[in-house]
Parts: C-alpha cells; structure tokens; sequence
C-alpha cells in the first residue's frame, strides 16, 4: 500500500508544495535573482503597453526601447492585455506556461535515463522549482524562459531522433529550435551543434533540406534587423545606473565565469556521482596547471559587479553573504574544472558549453 502510495502521488504531493510555493513568491513579489522585476517594469512592461496600443509602430521602434530580447513572446503577452486581462493576470498566466520547462525537462530525462527509477527523475525535474533564475523569470513574465522551453522541446525531439533515426524526429528537433530562436535569439546559435552531429549522421540530401529549410525561416528576422534596420540585438543593458549601459562589448570574462558557476549550479546532481566527483578533483598536472592559469587570467579582468544584478545563484550568495566575491571565485574555479571534465569525456559536450 505504502509503496504504491509513493509511485502514484508522492511526485504528485511534492510538485503540488513546490507549486504553492511558486504561488506565494508570485503573491509577495519575490525576486531571487534581484533583476527580474527591474527587467520587467523598466523594459518589458513598456514595450507590452505600447505593442497593445500600436503593434507596427512599437515593432519598428522597438530598439529604441533598450531591449535586447525578441519582441515574439511579448507580442503574444500584449494581445492579453489588448482584450482587457490585468497586469498581475498576465504574469499569473505565464507562470503557468513555465511549468512546461518542468515537464518537458522530465520528459527528457526518462528519454535519456530510461534504466533509472521515474520517481528520481520526477524529484529531479521538480528541482527546477528551486531555482532562483526560474522562480524570478516565471513570477516576472521572459521572453527567456519561453525560449528556453521551446528550446527544451527541440532537446527532446534530439534525444528521440537519437533512439529512432526518424526524419520526423529531426524536422520537429529543427522547427523547434526555430521557434526558441525566434522568441529568444541566443540558442540560434545551436543550429551549428545539431547540423553538425547531422553532417555526420545522416544524408547529404537531407542534411541540404535541413540547411535551406533554416535559411528559409532566418529570413524574416533578418528582413525585420539588417533590412528595417529595427537592430534590438546591439542595444544595452543596465549597469551600474541608468547612463552606463552594458553593451555587447561586456567583459568576456565576466561571461567566462559567471556563465560556469551557473552551469555548475544546473549540474550539481552530478556531483551524487562519487566516480564522477573523483574524476573532477583527481586532474592530470598539465590539465591543472592549465585551468589554474585560464582562472587566474579571466580573474584578473573579472569586473562585474552587484549594481548590475544578476550574475547567477553563486554570485548573488556570495554577496549576499560575505559582501564579496571570494565564494563565486572558489565555485567558478571549481565550476571550469568540472566543464573540463565533462568536455574530456566528449567533444560535444565542449560545443554545447562553448554556444
């Protein structure tokens, strides 16, 4: 009875909590990762009010908003406003669309780890819930994680064309990262991972139907950037006040490391893997020596700073906390070692962590 009680409801009765708990931070405004809510009503929120009010005109002015996101997902938000829903409706509908990002991580683990039980995959996936990033992004509606769900299914089409080779499987894992791309321009740059894995694996003829397809759907945003010249992609981002905005010229290795510690935030399960976490701290001299010096290197130009927000979990902790940056710097460092590791055991994965 006992048991299966647990198989039945506990993952049930777990994302339930989970879930109320999501509805409590909507309720008393929280803000984990200190950015979301400026992002919202100081960018967002403009664009949603004049895109319901004049769709044509706010698209061909929309870089002169200062936002570097596709317009596509606040487009769709602008049409609920337009037919009379509030604000606080609107962002309790999209943190409602977020919880596909846990439905279909889960989706993607049971492909990828079928021989493990589904409860362990479930419990992970509700993880999710407890992620300061997703909580802040679905309490204050993003374009980003939108994206990243479209982003997630195309994943799961990946995985499945991985298991059955069928064409179907590679079309939708393609349509799909399109339409992420659209609503979030930076996991465009994915389409270069999947036609390569593709180059190698299936045939010329398809893999020229893939490209001309991809050509075919990159036209209207390049029409919309280079063409009406509406070029959102280059427009800043807050910094440490309003006149200091943060370009696409924002220190490299400021992206190095906090992009790591965010990585290794998402890959922490790993470290269950007593074999894996030998492997990570049992490095050879040379690999050593040289993500000593790669540290210390983008240590030295490191200069983002907390005025900025944002950052990811381990930055803002360690703030937090300690009011510097000593915690995020022995995580980044840890964090390159473990992305070391995983690149060794496959070249694929250096290419993911590289886009």
């Amino acid at each position: 009875m006992n048991d299966n009680f647990y198989k039945k409801y506990f993952g049930l009765v777990v994302f339930f909590i989970l879930y109320l708990s999501l509805i409590f931070g909507f309720y008393f405004d929280e803000n984990l990762n200190y950015g979301a809510i400026p992002d919202w009503e100081n960018t967002d929120l403009p664009v949603i009010n004049d895109l319901s009010i004049n769709i044509k005109k706010t698209l061909l002015n929309y870089e002169s908003y200062g936002h570097r996101h596709s317009p596509v997902y606040l487009i769709f938000l602008s049409l609920f406003k337009k037919i009379g829903i509030s604000l606080d409706g609107i962002r309790l509908l999209h943190l409602n669309f977020s919880l596909f990002l846990i439905y279909f991580f889960y989706k993607c683990l049971v492909l990828k780890f079928s021989n493990i039980e589904r409860n362990i995959l479930l419990l992970l996936s509700l993880s999710i819930f407890l992620s300061p990033t997703f909580r802040s992004l679905a309490i204050w509606p993003s374009s980003r994680l939108i994206g990243l769900i479209f982003f997630l299914i195309s994943i799961y089409e990946f995985l499945k064309f991985l298991k059955t080779h069928k064409k179907i499987n590679m079309w939708k894992n393609v349509i799909f990262l399109i339409i992420s791309s659209y609503i979030s321009p930076n996991f465009s740059l994915f389409i270069i991972f999947y036609l390569y894995y593709y180059f190698r694996k299936i045939e010329f003829k398809n893999l020229l139907g893939l490209l001309l397809f991809c050509l075919i759907s990159a036209l209207p945003a390049f029409y919309y950037i280079f063409f009406l010249e509406v070029n959102f992609l280059i427009s800043g981002t807050p910094g440490e006040d309003i006149d200091s905005p943060i370009g696409l010229s924002f220190n490299l290795s400021d992206k190095i490391l906090i992009i790591s510690s965010i990585l290794f935030f998402h890959l922490l399960p790993f470290l269950l893997n007593k074999e894996f976490i030998l492997d990570v701290i049992n490095p050879t001299k040379q690999i050593l020596i040289s993500i000593i010096l790669f540290f210390v290197l983008n240590l030295f130009f490191f200069n983002y700073k907390i005025n900025f927000t944002g950052g990811g979990f381990f930055f803002q902790l360690s703030n937090f906390i300690f009011s510097n940056n000593y915690l995020f710097y022995f995580i980044s460092f840890i964090s390159l070692m473990l992305l070391i590791n995983f690149s060794k055991k496959n070249i694929d994965n250096f290419l993911v962590f590289f886009y």
